[in-house]
């Protein structure tokens, strides 16, 4: 992942891209020949990106603002901030917002990538609502997962975290409700809902919480 989002500091993905008036704009972030491309998106007000029929499993995370998909011979679906879109394969697809811009990432990941039944193509979810909490325990949804990489949600209940162990890959962090306390490399970082961080492959980390937290994981290998 690029050098601007460097390991070890808390962001937010959509403050870092704002949008720019009647423009839409894609910033790679994974380089040119990364199995797993991720990329983010800022779509000012009243544009979009015309349909496109797409053959492996995409994914939009939404950082902020709202936009609509569209997919032909269907309505147009309502996406929103913290909300996940799973892109529909073999069919044209595209995006459009209206007074409100919007700021996502597509993450692609390869045809053979295993999804979780719960997550439907086509269909829009809540990231935070797809797992909860409970009581004393730390409770895991892998969304998808492939060979090189996954995307997965973790909901820790207050007092509860993760040792500290090292990224086989590089990660990346979507705080998506409550707030955690990320050790990395030696320091620990305050991260809150909305907020993003970034792990380099090997990085040591942890996370603990006092209160109860939900966040994804992106992690490329």
């Amino acid at each position: 992942m690029r050098t601007k989002e460097r390991a070890g500091r808390v962001f937010a993905i959509g403050a870092e891209n704002p949008w720019v008036p009647g423009c839409t704009i894609s910033d790679a972030v994974s380089g040119e020949d990364a199995a797993v491309p991720v990329i983010h998106f800022s779509l000012a007000p009243h544009t979009g990106i015309s349909r496109e029929i797409y053959e492996s499993p995409k994914f939009w995370i939404v950082a902020r603002g709202a936009a609509a998909a569209e997919m032909e011979g269907q309505e147009s679906v309502p996406l929103r901030e913290g909300d996940l879109f799973a892109v529909p394969r073999n069919i044209p697809v595209g995006i459009s917002t209206g007074e409100d811009g919007i700021v996502y990432t597509e993450v692609i990941f390869g045809k053979e990538t295993r999804m979780n039944e719960l997550v439907k193509s086509g269909a829009v979810f809540a990231l935070k609502d797809l797992v909860p909490y409970q009581e004393g325990k730390i409770v895991n949804m892998d969304i998808l997962h492939d060979d090189h990489g996954k995307l997965a949600l973790l909901s820790f209940s207050a007092g509860t975290g993760l040792p500290e162990h090292a990224a086989p890959g590089d990660a990346l962090i979507f705080a998506l409700d409550g707030e955690g306390i990320i050790g990395y490399e030696g320091k620990e970082y305050e991260i809150h809902a909305g907020e993003n961080f970034r792990f380099d492959r090997g990085g040591r980390h942890y996370v603990k919480t006092s209160s109860n937290f939900k966040m994804a994981l992106l992690l490329t290998v």
